[in-house]
């Protein structure tokens, strides 16, 4: 995927003032556009939009630092008019283009380049699981997007939960992994770059078709899960392991994700404080 991935860079710099669509990169990883966002936010730091958006601006400064004009380089970039480019321009640069040649303003995206590297890292233990259609049954809550340390908003989501609601989840769990999850869903489009919001579930998993008033149901489809186990310090090791699916498993493992929930569970050792046995379950499928 690494090389497919630069492939990706390659067609963009070649293209940078078409209309370039996520769909129509995914084709050179061979592979669905939500997976192909995802695997490059990880590993770039960029969505691709925002990459795209970058260089385009990047190579503008250099036009008109060249003594372009402003509007054409608006227009060979890809901008359909002069005040749109101008607004993106300076949100990027914090300066007007018709600035930059007189005061020599020069600001650059540089171009992705992706490279396999060999560290001497640990390896990640994954087991692919196949499960039939179930229902996500719990509370739901939209919290923002936090990827270190103790999201405050999901434990509150977890305080309000009742006795009533964590019985009848009780009551409900039937399927693997039998544990209370959590499960994040429909998150903001800069998910992976901390910026948003997503809805927060803490539940159980069910075959059940009904689950009661007092807990909100979301269901998923049969599909195949990889599932990822981590134990360590809470909640650095889970969050380690999320970060790691992305960026070293996904590129060479020959899945891709699926636009479906994932979910953890967390068992703390009350041996170890602050110590924990988590696995991430993420949906997927084989490209």
């Amino acid at each position: 995927m690494v090389e497919q991935l630069q492939n990706v860079v390659t067609y963009i710099e070649n293209h940078l003032g078409d209309d370039l669509s996520t769909d129509e990169l995914a084709r050179f990883i061979k592979g669905s556009a939500y997976n192909f966002n995802k695997v490059f936010l990880a590993l770039s730091g960029y969505t691709v939009r925002e990459y795209i958006r970058v260089r385009r601006l990047s190579e503008a400064n250099k036009a008109l630092l060249q003594g372009l004009g402003v509007t054409d380089v608006a227009y060979r970039y890809g901008y359909s008019s002069l005040d749109g480019f101008s607004r993106a321009f300076a949100a990027w640069a914090g300066v007007l283009p018709s600035e930059v040649r007189k005061s020599g303003f020069s600001k650059t995206a540089p171009i992705l380049s992706f490279k396999i590297s060999v560290i001497g890292g640990t390896g990640m233990e994954c087991r692919i699981k196949k499960m039939p259609a179930f229902t996500f049954a719990g509370v739901t809550k939209r919290v923002p997007m936090q990827f270190e340390g103790v999201n405050q908003e999901i434990v509150s989501l977890a305080q309000s939960i009742t006795a009533e609601q964590r019985e009848m989840m009780h009551r409900l769990q039937n399927i693997e992994p039998k544990e209370v999850v959590n499960a994040s869903f429909d998150a903001d489009a800069n998910f992976l770059k901390e910026e948003g919001n997503l809805t927060h579930l803490i539940g159980v998993l069910t075959t059940e078709d009904e689950v009661g008033p007092l807990l909100e149901a979301i269901p998923v489809e049969a599909m195949s899960w990889a599932v990822f186990p981590c134990e360590g310090p809470f909640p650095s090791a889970l969050q380690d392991t999320m970060a790691r699916i992305y960026a070293e498993w996904l590129p060479v493992s020959g899945y891709e994700v699926i636009n479906a929930p994932s979910f953890s569970f967390t068992r703390m050792d009350p041996g170890k404080p602050g110590y924990a046995y988590s696995e991430v379950w993420t949906p997927v499928q084989q490209r």
